[in-house]
């Protein structure tokens, strides 16, 4: 580059828009999308690793797609190549793959070609890149604001890992907004500007999670706004709403949002829920949606959810329907409204669709900007998880179930009040029962749904490793497989969490950990150095990038662990816990939970599985004491029940109660927990025997701790041997049923 060419750049850079100007340049600098890009995370670790595979990056306009690629540009020794699917073809990929292929064979260095806007090429210049992505001769990072299960060649989307980005939160853009007004080399920290609190709200809120947006506003605003008498810019509220003055909807009327909108909108008028029905058709009017397809969309669900229960509900939409086109718009948004009201206060039936009802009830549904429940499950359920979690009324009493329609910042909302004149009458009372239920559903803890959350990563497939790691996890027994199953169940891990293992143990959670979260972290506490090296040696079959971290060491020790590791800020979106109780038999449960508690993360989930001994199986149960007089039955119960009564033993000096005060004394809230009496089979031993009663052999009994607990209740010498004769004769070596108390727990922070 020549001096003037260099010169040039120089300025061009200095012209170019506040929003290009403030880009991060550095992970530190980056801000937002802590869920893939937060410490611990795996797309953290490879970019500071230097490690990447191809990679998609989907999300909205305005939250940091392109931004991330330079920054990985700033990041890597690889050749970075910048390409625009729109104003580039098949021969500026062609050059750019000539100039990989040259790279690597003079100097073996790898090229990483970003391709901005990558839904934009068709299929042709997709396949195109297809080879050299698969030899490795590039590194793909493409970006777009589509769904890329549809709008990217499905053999690309297959070999590249997809990150979802969400909208910026309101802290994320006032970081941004105030790191512009502060850096003196790419914003104005040397214009000197202030601005008022409510104009900066202001700017942030209108913004709507666009980070362009708010810089873009920012930048007119400072701009426009002339220095005072004191030399300084002043930003007021009213500057502020000059600068920005319509919120940026989100709408794509062939994209995700068009169809998570509507989606949004029939289940809300499923629901019976009027004000949700009229938020989300006015988004969808305001965004410049067709009233058309709206009408068409009300005609078919007055056939389908509402049908005979009220044969009119056809008639009155298609009758506003007409009214509609003769009238137009704006006018027209009252018959548009009368439609909408009148179906979702209708009363509901789908007697006609049986098997809709049927194939409907498997497809659970989700939540996010539109809740995730409530977005569109259809397409893209497997790769996002849309549609997770959504209860469909046809299956309650009444065909109805409370349930949040409204996005929650607007839990609560009123838009719509039922008069007392003509059909309004008849639904008033209706309408406000149902408003209240929904309400009462939203704040009762004891009723929480534990939403599943939208999965924001998904990965190539790797057979190999998805074998290897079926094959450690289906080790496990047959009742600690079923825990293992239950707990993940109930912790609803997402590929993106950061997960720790409390009680790593033999791996049993840590494998599981490692295979739902590929895109996250996992981290696994084990109290035995032999535990943890076992652990690090099954690791190292992993690729370095997708091994879990192996601490070594108990709960009382994670914060120093984490210190040596630098992290010591590191929070956990589920912390998983097997028997971490009885791990630590002398260690408070308060301060156990605690600890565990200070370490998870905002909106993070808990989840316990602990077995209470002091619930255990009755050895005396066991036995068949027909034979027996009654006196020396009773005497052996009372005896064994007052094992479970010391008070001076750890372990069974605590119940149930002790867990669930423990858990809220550390400031936790209980949204799920359930006590079970798992059944299964034991084969007891000669050992066994021999530790109950102290003896190996088979004439007299010693003095073992059970055996010491019989006579300490008053037993003799002769009953003594009575009952280990009869122990010996019916449960050695025999396979009994074998009960054991298993408390489950989900606590939220």
């Amino acid at each position: 580059m020549d001096l003037f060419a260099h010169g040039r750049k120089s300025q061009i850079e200095k012209e170019s828009p506040l929003a290009n100007r403030m880009r991060p340049r550095t992970l530190d600098e980056y801000v937002g999308q802590t869920h893939i890009m937060g410490p611990g995370r795996l797309l953290r670790r490879a970019i500071q690793a230097d490690q990447l595979s191809s990679l998609i990056f989907y999300g909205p306009p305005g939250t940091g797609k392109t931004t991330l690629a330079m920054v990985i540009a700033n990041s890597t020794e690889s050749h970075f190549i910048t390409i625009n699917a729109v104003l580039a073809g098949v021969k500026e990929i062609r050059e750019a793959i000539a100039t990989a292929q040259e790279r690597r064979n003079l100097y073996g260095q790898r090229t990483t070609l970003f391709v901005d806007e990558v839904h934009r090429w068709n299929k042709a210049q997709q396949d195109a890149l297809l080879p050299h992505v698969e030899n490795g001769t590039i590194i793909l990072i493409g970006a777009t604001t589509e769904n890329p299960y549809f709008e990217v060649n499905k053999a690309l989307v297959s070999r590249s890992r997809i990150f979802q980005l969400r909208p910026l939160t309101e802290d994320d853009l006032r970081q941004i907004a105030e790191q512009a007004l502060l850096d003196p080399e790419r914003g104005y920290g040397r214009l000197n500007v202030t601005i008022e609190p409510e104009a900066l709200n202001h700017l942030v809120d209108v913004a709507n999670g666009d980070a362009r947006g708010v810089l873009n506003a920012l930048e007119l605003a400072v701009e426009t706004t002339e220095k005072g008498a004191d030399g300084r810019i002043h930003l007021t509220l009213e500057v502020a709403e000059e600068s920005i003055q319509r919120r940026a909807v989100l709408y794509d009327k062939e994209g995700d949002v068009h169809y998570d909108t509507i989606s949004a909108f029939i289940k809300s008028l499923r629901g019976s829920d009027p004000d949700a029905a009229l938020y989300w058709m006015a988004k969808m009017v305001y965004a410049g949606e067709d009233p058309r397809f709206i009408f068409r969309r009300m005609t078919i669900f007055a056939g389908e959810d509402v049908g005979l229960a009220d044969p009119q509900a056809i008639r009155v939409v298609t009758s506003c329907w007409e009214a509609f086109e003769r009238i137009g718009m704006p006018e027209g948004r009252f018959p548009l409204a009368q439609a909408c009201l009148y179906l979702a206060t209708a009363p509901k039936s789908n007697s006609a669709f049986a098997f809709f009802d049927a194939l409907a009830s498997v497809e659970k549904e989700q939540e996010a900007d539109v809740p995730n429940h409530l977005k569109d499950g259809n397409r893209d359920k497997e790769g996002f998880g849309h549609g997770e979690g959504y209860l469909y009324p046809h299956a309650y009493r009444d065909h109805w179930v409370a349930q949040q329609y409204l996005p929650d910042a607007l839990q609560g909302k009123m838009f719509y009040e039922p008069s007392d004149q003509g059909y309004e009458r008849q639904i008033r009372d209706e309408v406000a029962r149902k408003r209240e239920a929904q309400l009462a559903g939203m704040v009762e803890i004891g009723d929480w749904r534990l939403e599943i959350g939208e999965i924001y990563t998904t990965s190539p497939k790797n057979k190999a490793k998805d074998a290897w790691l079926q094959r450690t996890i289906s080790q496990a027994g047959q009742a600690l497989g079923q825990q293992r199953a239950r707990l993940f169940e109930l912790a609803a891990v997402q590929r993106h969490h950061l997960v720790l293992d409390v009680n790593a143990g033999s791996g049993l959670l840590t494998w599981e950990a490692v295979r739902r979260a590929p895109e996250g972290g996992v981290y696994a506490l084990a109290v035995a150095t032999t535990d943890g090296e076992a652990l690090r040696q099954q690791a190292e079959r992993l690729p370095e990038l997708e091994r879990p971290f192996i601490l070594i060491g108990d709960v009382t020790e994670l914060d120093t662990l984490l210190m040596l590791r630098g992290e010591d800020d590191l929070r956990f979106d589920r912390i998983l816990a097997r028997n971490p109780i009885t791990q630590l038999l002398n260690y408070p449960i308060t301060e156990l939970f605690s600890s565990l508690m200070a370490r998870l993360a905002v909106d993070g989930r808990f989840c316990l599985v602990q077995t209470i001994p002091k619930q255990g199986q009755r050895l005396y149960q066991l036995v068949d004491w027909s034979g027996e007089t009654k006196a020396l039955a009773n005497k052996v119960a009372q005896a064994e029940e007052s094992i479970y009564a010391d008070a001076s033993d750890p372990l069974v000096n605590w119940d149930v109660a002790d867990v669930q005060v423990g858990l809220e004394a550390a400031g936790f809230i209980l949204a799920s927990q359930q006590l079970d009496r798992e059944k299964g089979q034991r084969r007891l031993t000669k050992g066994h025997l021999a530790r109950w009663f102290g003896s190996s052999g088979d004439e007299s009994p010693g003095y073992g701790t059970y055996g010491q607990k019989l006579l300490d209740a008053g037993l003799s010498e002769k009953e003594m041997g009575k009952v280990h004769t009869l122990y010996k004769r019916q449960l050695e070596e025999q396979v009994v049923g074998w009960e054991t108390a298993v408390f489950y727990t989900v606590a939220v922070s």
